[in-house]
């Protein structure tokens, strides 16, 4: 393993909170997922080929994880608190009243999708991911990405108070 493997790794955290928070929807959990990501890809780093994108590679082990854990949620019943909830900052960055309630607004609407709509969603709305590679850290072709998408951004709008467009 080298140094800048180890770098870039540590680089990515940051973008991995945010992915993990979108799926687990609360703090707590969303570290978990980031902190087993993390040890995963240092027990597996010969696995990791150059010129890949780490950030893509982690989310793809994110999003592993996160399917493995939510398999073993079925089972056992794990529920998650809404009021843990949280998609960045927490609205700090938001400096209106109405940016901070509209933020609000689109955390709990996101947290209502499906979880491989608010994935694909929070991949590309938020992480800035192209749809391809998007495709490639979900496993699916990419008009499953891009159906994921349009089915997300239907069902956010009205939530939102959004009309049919403004989302695009």
């Amino acid at each position: 393993m080298t140094d800048r493997f180890r770098q870039d790794l540590v680089a990515t955290v940051p973008k991995l909170r945010r992915f993990a928070l979108s799926l687990t929807g609360n703090a707590a959990d969303a570290d978990d997922l980031v902190q087993s990501a993390c040890v995963k890809a240092l027990k597996n780093a010969e696995q990791f080929r150059e010129g890949t994108r780490m950030d893509s590679w982690m989310y793809r082990i994110i999003q592993t994880l996160w399917i493995d854990d939510r398999r073993r949620a079925k089972t056992r019943g794990a529920a998650i608190d809404p009021e843990d909830a949280g998609l960045s900052d927490g609205g700090k960055s938001a400096r209106l009243p109405e940016d901070r309630m509209m933020l609000g607004l689109a955390r709990k609407a996101m947290a209502t999708l499906p979880e491989k709509q608010r994935a694909a969603l929070s991949l590309v709305a938020i992480e800035g991911l192209s749809y391809k590679e998007t495709a490639q850290v979900l496993d699916v072709p990419v008009g499953t990405v891009m159906s994921r998408l349009a089915r997300a951004r239907e069902a956010l709008m009205p939530q939102l108070g959004l009309t049919k467009g403004a989302l695009q």
